[in-house]
C-alpha cells in the first residue's frame, strides 16, 4: 500500500514525471485529457517543466519532438474520453463517487459546456478537472465527430503550445531559474487553480440564491 500511494505521488509531481521518462511523460498527458480518473495529475505545470526542463538540458529531447509528442497524447485522450462518454452515456450521472470519480466534476463540465457550448472543448483545456471531463461530456451529449474533431486538435495545439514553448522560452531566457524551481511550481499551481476556486465558490453562491428565491 505505501508503494502504491508513492507511485501516485510520483504521477502529481511534474518533477517525477519527467524524471521517469520522456514516454511515461506522454501517458500522463494521455490520461489526464481523457480518463475521468485522471483529474488529480498534473497538467499546466507538467507541460511547462517539460518545456523549461527541455531548454535546460535537464530533459534530452528535441523541443519539436516534445510539442508534436504532447499534441499526440492530448488528442488521443481527449478521444478516449469522448468514446467513453459516447459509450457510458447518461448512466455516468448515475455512477457512484469513488477516490478515482466525482460525480460533481461531470457536472461541472457539464455547466461549463452549457455556457460555452463545443467551444468548451477549446477553453477547456486550460482548466484543471474541466481539462479531464469537457470530452467525455462532449461523448455523453454525442457532439458531431467533424466538430469534435475539430475543437480537439485546436484546443489541444493551443494548450500544448502556450505552456510548453512558454517554459522552453523562459527557460533560455533566464537559464538560471532552474534554481527556483519549487517558486515556479508554486505559482503554476496558484495560477492554474484560482479560476476553479472562482467557479466553485459562484457555483455555491448561485445555488444560494436559488434557494432562497424558492423560499
Amino acid at each position: 500500500m505505501d508503494s502504491f500511494w508513492q507511485h501516485l505521488q510520483n504521477l502529481t509531481s511534474a518533477q517525477s514525471v519527467i524524471t521517469l521518462g520522456f514516454y511515461v511523460l506522454l501517458v500522463v498527458v494521455f490520461a489526464e485529457t481523457g480518463l475521468f480518473f485522471g483529474f488529480f495529475l498534473p497538467g499546466d505545470y507538467l507541460l511547462f517543466m517539460a518545456g523549461l526542463f527541455c531548454s535546460t538540458g535537464r530533459f534530452d529531447i528535441s523541443i519539436y519532438t516534445l510539442v508534436i509528442s504532447l499534441i499526440a497524447a492530448g488528442v488521443l485522450g481527449n478521444y478516449t474520453g469522448y468514446w467513453f462518454g459516447k459509450r457510458a452515456g447518461p448512466a455516468l450521472f448515475n455512477k457512484p463517487n469513488s477516490f478515482f470519480f466525482k460525480k460533481r466534476h461531470l457536472v461541472i463540465a457539464e455547466e461549463f459546456y452549457a455556457k460555452y457550448g463545443a467551444l468548451a472543448l477549446v477553453l477547456g483545456r486550460f482548466f484543471p478537472i474541466i481539462r479531464t471531463f469537457a470530452p467525455i461530456f462532449a461523448g455523453v451529449v454525442k457532439v458531431d465527430q467533424k466538430k469534435f474533431a475539430l475543437y480537439n486538435f485546436i484546443g489541444c495545439i493551443a494548450w500544448v503550445n502556450t505552456f510548453t514553448l512558454g517554459g522552453f522560452f523562459l527557460g533560455l531566457r533566464y537559464p538560471h531559474i532552474k534554481d527556483y524551481i519549487h517558486y515556479v511550481v508554486f505559482g503554476l499551481i496558484l495560477v492554474t487553480t484560482l479560476p476553479l476556486i472562482y467557479a466553485f465558490i459562484k457555483r455555491k453562491l448561485h445555488r444560494r440564491e436559488n434557494v432562497k428565491e424558492l423560499n
